[in-house]
């Protein structure tokens, strides 16, 4: 009789990888022109932020849903780096559920795909909604800002003799900068908690206060916190 034949059978992709794939296939499609810039940013935006929703759902205990999200991305401009080189970016991404707290935290780098693992140093901690004790509404001046406008002002009054027209505008530019970020400081609130974890459970902010995904994880967390 014949022998039967084995199929060499292949595993199917986790849905965290299959994710990753589709964002490793976004940067080709940009170098292609089949993405405009403005359609590859909103599809990696919308992939990364499934990619960590993904992250987070693999972690949830049978019947735990995600109830709140909130994603930021900050980018950071050091004057130690050459001003041609694009700055890496902080993506932070908050989930609630009706039990914890999780927090995503990942380095992007301009031209390397989000992995959400160990190669953009992808971090996951975890609250026990229980263990919050309090929100506390922080604020700090944007130095880097009045920074910035500083040394507009003084580079237009040095070659403002090379610059009669665009000089008073950069003055005027560079204090407007100056005021903007002493008058209106970065405001962010940190989450309090407490509990036996070794190291300590440092605070966890919430940025982009004014969007509405912030104020309804602030609401959420307000109600659901233990007691102080």
């Amino acid at each position: 009789m014949p022998r039967k034949r084995h199929r060499d059978i292949i595993p199917m992709p986790t849905e965290t990888e299959a994710i990753r794939q589709k964002i490793r296939q976004l940067y080709p499609k940009r170098e292609r022109g089949d993405l405009n810039e403005k359609a590859f940013q909103r599809e990696l935006v919308e992939r990364t932020v499934e990619l960590y929703r993904a992250l987070i759902k693999d972690r949830l205990d049978k019947g735990e849903t995600i109830i709140r999200e909130h994603h930021v991305v900050r980018a950071h401009f050091k004057l130690t780096q050459s001003i041609l080189r694009e700055p890496e970016q902080e993506a932070i991404s908050l989930f609630t559920t009706d039990r914890r707290l999780f927090r995503i935290h990942s380095v992007l780098m301009p031209k390397s795909p989000p992995t959400g693992d160990e190669k953009d140093k992808t971090a996951v901690e975890e609250i026990p909604l229980k263990r919050i004790t309090s929100l506390k509404t922080r604020r700090q001046i944007r130095w880097g800002e009045i920074g910035v406008g500083a040394v507009m002002g003084v580079f237009a009054l040095l070659f403002a003799s090379y610059l009669s027209l665009t000089g008073p505008f950069l003055i005027g530019l560079g204090v407007a900068g100056m005021i903007h970020g002493l008058l209106m400081p970065t405001r962010w609130i940190e989450i309090l908690a407490n509990g036996s974890a070794n190291p300590p459970l440092e605070p966890i902010p919430i940025y982009a206060l004014r969007k509405r995904s912030a104020r309804d994880l602030v609401q959420f967390l307000q109600v659901r916190k233990g007691p102080a």
